[in-house]
């Protein structure tokens, strides 16, 4: 998070937000709904991905809401640019009108903490936006089987990972779970351990398939075959 960030008059710490998509009543819409909650503020709009890599450095915001598809360069592409040349990046929430999209698997693929589907209420675009701020990726379990399946259906059956071998029993309980969609405080309670003790298993779920966050955790997962395994 932007280190220099100001409490807001709700008493949350205020969240540094980009825009970047192609179409101007959409960022304009965006705006307004964000900029509606004392804790938000828009501090930047990039109308394509070329516009939006530049402009994310220079402002280092907390969140980005990058649109998959934009002229020059695409979602993906700036994810992967942003993630890869800033030493603290921001959140990025791709937002796609379909769930089945190759662009949004490769921006998830690229580091994307999640998708956000436009059709979204004002009230799901806010609790996303907070969602991701504070570290929880904004996972949609069912959608992101579905594109992980989708593009692994045509080829033959994934070789089990080196990682599975690595994880211990709980750690593989572990990442299941996070395939569900649970938060760790959701964790905590259902595996009857604390707080602390669920960051480390997630910690080493992380390291041990190589994953930025638990988003590329549960993609790792399903392309290596192994959450097809046990339901």
């Amino acid at each position: 998070m932007s280190p220099a960030s100001p409490p807001s008059p709700a008493g949350r710490p205020l969240l540094r937000i980009v825009l970047a998509d192609d179409e101007r009543m959409v960022r304009t819409a965006l705006r307004v709904i964000l900029e509606a909650e004392p804790d938000l503020e828009v501090v930047g709009e990039a109308a394509s991905g070329a516009e939006a890599v530049p402009l994310v450095r220079s402002l280092a915001p907390d969140v980005v809401l990058m649109d998959v598809r934009m002229p020059e360069i695409d979602g993906i592409r700036a994810t992967e640019q942003i993630l890869a040349t800033m030493a603290e990046p921001p959140r990025i929430v791709v937002v796609t009108t379909f769930e089945n999209d190759a662009y949004v698997y490769g921006a998830l693929r690229a580091g994307a903490a999640g998708f956000l589907l436009k059709r979204a209420d004002p009230d799901e675009l806010i609790g996303a936006v907070r969602l991701v701020a504070r570290g929880d990726s904004l996972l949609f379990p069912a959608a992101v089987r579905a594109l992980a399946v989708a593009h692994t259906a045509d080829g033959p059956a994934p070789a089990a990972p080196a990682w599975a071998a690595r994880l211990t029993d709980r750690e593989a309980d572990v990442l299941r779970l996070m395939a569900t969609g649970l938060s760790n405080h959701e964790l905590s309670e259902r595996l009857g351990v604390g707080p602390q003790t669920v960051k480390t298993h997630v910690a080493a779920v992380l390291a041990k398939t190589g994953s930025r966050d638990r988003t590329q955790a549960v993609i790792a997962a399903y392309e290596g075959g192994f959450l097809m395994k046990k339901s």
